[in-house]
C-alpha cells in the first residue's frame, strides 16, 4: 500500500508544529523520519494515525483521499504505530494485551476467545522470531520484549504500513540490533515501516529513504549512503561534531567514596548492588557502563540517598550521607539527573518555570519571606531556557508538552544552577538528538573542568567512550573491572557480558 501525505500543517495555538508537510512512503520499504527532538516529527504520525486533526492538508493510501476521525480508523485502514511510550497493560497477559480493542469472542455466551489471541501471538512470534510467550505477563518482560510485542498488537490487525517512534529509545544495545533485524525483515515481507528517530547509525544501517525534518518542515531527503555529518548538519541547520574534544582531565583528591556498598530490594530479596567500592575525584569524569538491569540504576539512587543501603558507606568530601535525606544529600552538593526523566526527573503538570526551581524554591532570592517570588523565578526561568537552548513556546508552557529532549534539558539546567560537588547523570542523552547530545556532553565537560567530581550511568558505548576518563563496567551488581577509556569495544563489550576483568574478556 502506498501512503502519501500532501501539505500537513498541524498548529497548536500560535506554534506550528507541522508546516505544510510531504511525504510519500512506498510498500516494502523502510521510510526513515529524521529530525531533532521538537521537530515535528512525531506530531506528524500522530496526524497519520488519526490522534490529531490536520489543520491542513490530506491523506492518501493508494492514491484516494481518506479521513481518520481516530485510531481506529487508522487501524482498520492498515495502519500500526508503536509508540514511544508502550500502550500496555502490565497486569495483562501478551495475549490479553494483543486482544484488547479488537476483542474476538466465541460460543452461544460470547466468551472472549484469548486461545485465539494466543494463537496469533504464536504464529508472528515464529514467523519473525519474536520469542514471546503468549501467557507471560507483559509487567515481567524486558523492554524490549514489551517492544515485541507492540508490533505484534499492530501485526495484529493486518498493519500494511508500521510507525516505530522512537523505538531504540529504551532498549540497549543488543535489543536494539534485535529490533532492527526484526524492522529488515517486516519490509521483506512487503510491509512499510516508517521509523521516527534521531539515531544516525540506525538510519544508516537500515532505512531505504531519509525524510529530515527541522522545526516542523521538510528541509531535505538523503540516502543512507549520506555521511553521518551530512544527516546531522540537515538536522540542525548548522555543523555538529560528531566527537567530544573532552582533553584531559587534571583530577584533584577524592570527593566520593563509595565503601563496599550493598543494595537489596527490601520487597523481594533480590541484591542489586553487591559489595560495590568506588571513589571519584575532583574534575574527573567515572563512567559506569554495563547493560541495563545490572545495578548500575540503583547505586546511582544509593549515592542521592533515594534506595537505602543494606551495607557499606558512601562519604562526599568525608562525611558519611547513609541514614540523611535525600534534601540534605542535594544541599551538601549532589547534582542528580535520573534515568527517567518523565516519571523521576520532571513533574509534567508544573510549568517549566516552576519545574527549574524544584530544589532551589524555599531559598532567596527564589522565594523571600516564605513566599516565592514570581517575577525572579520567571527571570531566572528565561536565562535558563535561552541558555540550555529548551524549545519551548513559553516558560509558563506544561513541562509535560515539551519533547523528550527539551525535558531533559529542563532537568539538566536546574541541576546544574546549583553549586555542585558531584554529578550523577544517569542515561543523559537518552532519546536525545545529535545537537542536544552535543550540547549535553559539552556541559558535563564543563562540570568536570569546574572540579566537579562526575559519574555518567549510561548503556551507550559511544557516550561512555566519549566522556569517560575511568570506566567502571557493571555485571550482576558487582564491578567487575575499572579500566582506561583506550580498552578496545570488543574487550569492554564482554565484560559487560560478565567476563572478569581485561584479561578475562582477551
Amino acid at each position: 500500500m502506498k501512503l502519501e501525505l500532501r501539505g500537513i500543517t498541524k498548529k497548536f495555538g500560535d506554534f506550528t508544529a507541522n508546516d505544510a508537510i510531504d511525504l510519500v512512503v512506498e510498500p516494502g520499504t523502510i521510510h526513515a523520519l529524521l529530525g531533532e527532538n521538537g521537530a515535528g516529527k512525531s506530531t506528524l504520525m500522530n496526524v497519520l494515525f488519526g490522534l490529531y486533526d490536520a489543520d491542513a492538508g490530506e491523506i492518501l493510501m493508494d492514491d484516494k483521499a481518506v479521513t481518520f476521525v481516530g485510531p481506529g480508523d487508522a487501524m482498520a485502514a492498515g495502519i500500526g504505530m508503536v509508540h514511544q511510550h508502550f500502550m500496555l497493560v502490565p497486569v495483562f497477559s501478551v495475549a490479553e494485551n494483543v486482544m484488547l480493542g479488537h476483542e474476538q469472542v466465541k460460543g452461544p455466551v460470547k466468551l472472549l476467545d484469548v486461545d485465539a489471541a494466543r494463537t496469533k501471538v504464536r504464529e508472528l512470534s515464529d514467523r519473525f522470531g519474536f520469542d514471546i510467550d503468549p501467557d507471560a505477563l507483559v509487567e515481567d518482560l524486558s523492554v524490549g520484549a514489551q517492544q515485541r510485542v507492540e508490533i505484534i498488537k499492530a501485526l495484529s490487525r493486518d498493519a500494511e504500513v508500521l510507525i516505530l517512534d522512537e523505538p531504540t529509545a529504551v532498549l540497549t544495545p543488543q535489543e536494539t540490533d534485535e529490533l532492527l533485524e526484526i524492522v529488515r525483515q517486516l519490509r521483506n515481507s512487503g510491509t512499510a515501516v516508517v521509523l521516527i528517530t534521531h539515531k544516525l547509525r540506525e538510519v544508516k544501517a537500515v532505512a531505504d529513504t531519509i525524510t529530515v525534518i527541522r522545526r516542523g518542515k521538510v528541509v531535505g531527503t538523503a540516502e543512507p549512503s549520506a555521511s553521518q555529518e551530512e544527516l546531522a548538519s540537515l538536522m540542525v541547520g548548522r555543523d555538529v561534531s560528531m566527537t567530544v574534544d573532552k582533553g584531559s582531565a587534571d583530577p584533584g583528591e577524592p570527593v566520593l567514596r563509595i565503601e563496599n556498598v550493598t543494595v537489596v530490594n527490601e520487597a523481594s530479596g533480590v541484591t542489586h548492588v553487591d559489595d560495590v567500592s568506588l571513589e571519584v575525584r575532583a574534575g574527573e569524569i567515572l563512567a559506569i557502563a554495563g547493560v541495563q538491569g545490572n545495578g548500575q540504576t540503583e547505586l546511582a539512587e544509593a549515592v542521592l540517598g533515594l534506595l537505602p543501603t543494606a551495607d557499606g558507606q558512601i562519604i562526599l568530601d568525608g562525611n558519611v550521607l547513609s541514614g540523611r535525606s535525600i534534601r540534605q544529600n542535594l544541599d551538601a552538593g549532589i547534582g542528580f539527573v535520573p534515568e527517567d526523566r518523565t516519571e523521576d526527573g520532571v513533574v509534567a503538570a508544573f510549568t517549566v518555570e516552576n519545574n527549574l526551581i524544584l530544589d532551589l524554591y524555599d531559598r532567596e532570592p527564589y522565594s523571600r519571606r516564605g513566599a516565592i517570588d514570581p517575577r525572579f523565578v520567571r527571570t531566572h526561568a528565561e536565562e535558563q531556557v535561552e541558555k540550555f537552548d529548551v524549545r519551548t513556546t513559553s516558560t509558563q508552557a506544561l513541562t509535560g508538552s515539551l519533547s523528550g529532549g527539551n525535558q531533559q534539558k529542563v532537568v539538566l539546567a536546574r541541576e546544574l544552577a546549583r553549586d555542585l560537588k558531584v554529578l550523577i547523570a544517569s542515561q543523559p542523552t537518552r532519546g536525545l538528538d545529535v545537537g542536544s547530545i552535543e550540547f549535553v556532553h559539552k556541559r558535563i565537560i564543563e562540570e568536570r573542568d569546574k572540579g566537579v567530581a562526575v559519574i555518567i550511568v549510561s548503556s551507550e558505548l559511544d557516550e561512555v567512550y566519549a566522556l569517560a576518563d575511568r570506566i567502571a563496567v557493571m555485571y550482576h551488581g558487582k564491578v567487575v573491572d575499572i579500566v582506561a577509556p583506550d580498552t578496545d569495544r570488543d574487550t569492554l563489550g564482554l565484560m559487560m557480558a560478565g567476563a572478569h576483568g581485561k584479561e578475562e574478556a582477551a
